[in-house]
């Protein structure tokens, strides 16, 4: 009989953090099972033996573990923290800016005394002529790819890698990506808040109080994941002392994959392509009679479902209970829970937002970069401080040469 150990209890006798044993998971070394409650992962306690046995994976003389250790975010048992925060709480109690703060430095800032968020002028000249040589229909998150290249030529000082001079960059950066986009349509500025100066440049018209609300959770919600591809791939690139900006650009590149913040696009693709409710069933049928997946449903950490999507959804109703795009995105939910597929994940959560709100598309993308923007220089910082490159080795399974 199998003899099954809570996630406390392996990493104890594996000798590794809790977040550790996370990333053990997601490479295939070790492979929980579901408690019988639904709510907590079981390892075998052989197979953690026998792993203990072995050792866990070494990393290659003068470079850094494929499993990296870090203080801001841990993923366990289906559930978000930010530095011991829990992050369904920040997202309804912190602004962003407070939250970028804490990944930051482990702490809520006063606002005083980090200074604004805002660019300098011949950033956001610089930033804002880039973008608009792009043509018309240019995704958001295209435009940002553009932004941040131009903002950080206009940083001089950008390769000073001190904690202060990277979070004062990281203020001005995220306000230069922010303010640089153009209008979507006739709305202004909430706030001066991140999120209430990011609706207007998303949002055809002036959106709702209660969804500017859920705007401001998502950014939240996305400010970090962990190790998602997009973070690996910042922190590599900070762990050779690339400036935050080309850190930043970095993280945009492997975002916009489909299978990472791209999903955001598609699912709004899908949402859109559903004239009503009544059409939803036919738009899910065609994606899985073609063999393709549903965008924006399942994840790949979450097994009971992402608990970022369950938060941001309810806002959106509370917020906009009466609206048919959110009737059409109920449909396709009713549609994915009879076919017995996976719950939705935050990209969804993403479409949703941006459909009801009357954004423009790729919204979601774009909301989605600007808060993970916070993360990956978060992360940088952390690399900044150890200064050894991430270098792993690879294993070689090409053609060798005779003899």
């Amino acid at each position: 009989m199998t003899d099954w150990i809570g996630a406390s209890e392996a990493a104890q006798r594996l000798g590794i953090k809790p977040a550790s044993l996370y990333s053990y998971v997601s490479r295939g070394v070790l492979t929980p099972r579901r408690a019988p409650d639904g709510r907590a992962s079981l390892f075998d306690a052989a197979e953690v033996a026998g792993l203990a046995r072995r050792g866990r994976p070494r990393r290659a003389p003068g470079g850094a573990e494929l499993v990296i250790e870090s203080e801001l975010t841990e993923i366990s048992d289906d559930h978000l923290w930010f530095r011991g925060h829990d992050a369904i709480t920040l997202a309804t109690s912190r602004s962003f800016e407070d939250v970028a703060g804490l990944l930051w430095t482990g702490s809520f800032c006063d606002p005083a005394a980090v200074g604004p968020w805002q660019a300098t002028g011949e950033a956001i000249a610089a930033g804002t002529a880039a973008q608009a040589a792009l043509p018309p229909d240019t995704y958001p998150l295209e435009r940002l790819q553009v932004i941040v290249p131009a903002v950080a030529a206009t940083d001089r000082l950008r390769l000073h890698l001190d904690r202060p001079a990277v979070m004062a960059a990281a203020r001005g950066l995220i306000a230069a990506m922010v303010d640089c986009l153009p209008a979507a349509g006739q709305a202004t500025a909430a706030d001066d808040s991140i999120a209430g100066r990011l609706a207007p440049k998303l949002s055809v018209r002036p959106p709702a109080d209660g969804l500017i609300v859920a705007l401001r959770a998502a950014l939240v919600l996305l400010a970090d994941h962990e190790l998602a591809a997009s973070t690996l791939a910042a922190r590599v690139a900070a762990s050779v002392r690339a400036d935050p900006y080309a850190v930043v650009g970095t993280g945009l590149g492997a975002m916009s994959g489909a299978l990472h913040g791209g999903a955001a696009l598609g699912a709004e693709v899908l949402l859109v392509s559903a004239a009503d409710p009544a059409d939803a069933p036919r738009v899910v049928g065609e994606l899985l009679r073609r063999g393709e997946r549903i965008p924006g449903l399942g994840h790949f950490v979450y097994q009971a479902g992402d608990p970022r999507s369950v938060l941001l959804l309810d806002l959106i109703r509370k917020a906009a209970p009466d609206s048919g795009r959110l009737a059409v995105a109920e449909a396709v939910l009713t549609e994915a829970r009879r076919r017995a597929l996976p719950a939705p994940n935050v990209e969804f959560a993403l479409a949703v937002l941006s459909t009801v709100a009357g954004m423009i598309p790729g919204a979601g993308e774009a909301i989605f970069a600007v808060a993970r923007t916070a993360g990956w220089l978060a992360h940088a910082l952390e690399e900044y401080a150890r200064a050894t490159p991430i270098r792993p080795r690879g294993v070689y399974t090409g053609r060798r040469a005779p003899g």
